[in-house]
């Protein structure tokens, strides 16, 4: 049996020309899915090692997944987009950054270190109509890209975006924010929800261990709630790297300024890839990192990955009355409180969100939410 073709030459045969670049002299191109703005010379990739010049035109991904799983909405996470629904996710492979202690490395690093071919990372041939049909087969309320990159593969999400909103579904990004005003502009029609890992707020370490900067992620936080996007930030905090009361409180103090109701998500790491010289965060430090976001005025912060280990701070409360709207253990929703019009029952008060779809009754939702559920079978993750 002949060996199969290396992964560089299988991403080649899946691409078309994108939209998100501009043509320069001598046979160059702009792209603007990230804030590298990369200038490709002819036959030469972008960092991100998947959008390619082919005489003079930008080549970018196109029908394919590398991994693909239905997973609850607060997986996300999105604790304030339908409750307890379930998000068809599904990634391409690579990405703009390289971060030392990425979960999804064999996704996202993929044409970036060999390590990622080697553990199998290689495209499922799917078409934009075939994964919101999937999406639909497992009762998906949601379609999310994610694991890798989402702004590097934008063109082909939105086919797959324009497909799922016909059919009911909202559609979300999992991001890492280092966006371009063009990139937002192009996505904003077909994108309802938007969460940013915002990984901490030091340039230094941003150049050092993700191969990008800070500023153009907080200007994308500051477009993207100016935009009208359903907004969620999370902050893996990590010991030693960027739990620092200085750093987390000038995250949490930066969010209040832009909003006071974006939800922000302080979670455990765990030793992971080549960060693994460190111990996983322990409860306290994300009680801590919860008191500092409530402290810097936010009104909904939340800690994850320690599921029962950490109070109450898994749960929505009413910032106005403080009785428990949404309680939740981990990813499982335990009651929700909360009508479709997202109002305090207990109060007149108006619970930022989404809790429901256009155009889908709340039974219908309901419906899907509570139908039985299909992970392992669709399961598609290297």
């Amino acid at each position: 049996m002949s060996p199969s073709p290396p992964l560089e030459q299988l991403l080649s045969e899946r691409t078309a020309e994108g939209l998100l670049y501009r043509k320069l002299p001598q046979g160059r191109v702009e792209c603007w899915a990230c804030a590298h703005r990369c200038r490709i010379p002819g036959g030469k990739k972008g960092i991100c090692k998947v959008r390619t010049n082919e005489g003079g035109l930008l080549k970018v991904p196109r029908n394919y997944v590398g991994a693909l799983q239905v997973d609850p909405i607060e997986k996300k996470p999105f604790f304030h987009a339908l409750p307890g629904t379930r998000a068809l996710s599904y990634g391409m492979l690579g990405c703009d950054y390289h971060c030392r202690y990425c979960q999804n490395w064999v996704t996202s690093q993929a044409l970036h270190d060999p390590a990622s071919e080697e553990s199998g990372a290689r495209p499922r041939d799917v078409t934009a109509a075939g994964l919101v049909r999937l999406a639909l087969e497992n009762k998906c309320g949601v379609v999310t890209s994610t694991y890798n990159e989402p702004l590097i593969t934008s063109e082909w999400s939105m086919e797959v975006f324009r497909e799922a909103r016909a059919q009911g579904l909202l559609t979300s990004y999992v991001s890492n924010g280092n966006a371009t005003k063009e990139v937002l502009e192009f996505i904003r029609p077909w994108v309802d929800l938007y969460k940013v890992d915002l990984k901490g707020f030091n340039d230094k370490r941003y150049r050092q261990t993700m191969g990008g900067t800070l500023k153009p992620v907080l200007e994308s936080i500051e477009r993207l709630r100016a935009m009208g996007f359903w907004l969620e930030v999370v902050t893996l905090v990590i010991p030693g790297f960027n739990d620092g009361e200085e750093e987390l409180k000038g995250i949490a103090g930066f969010l209040a300024s832009v909003d006071r109701d974006i939800p922000w998500h302080v979670t455990a790491f765990h030793p992971d890839y080549r960060m693994e010289d460190r111990p996983a965060t322990a409860p306290g430090q994300l009680n801590r990192a919860w008191q500092i976001g409530k402290e810097a005025g936010l009104r909904y912060v939340y800690s994850g990955n320690r599921p029962g280990e950490v109070g109450t701070t898994e749960n929505t409360y009413c910032p106005s009355c403080g009785g428990l709207l949404i309680e939740r253990y981990g990813f499982q929703v335990s009651q929700n409180k909360l009508g479709p019009e997202g109002r305090c029952p207990q109060c007149p008060a108006s619970i930022p969100g989404i809790w429901k779809v256009p155009g889908r009754s709340p039974n219908a939702v309901k419906a899907i939410a509570e139908t039985p559920r299909a992970e392992e079978a669709l399961a598609f993750h290297n």
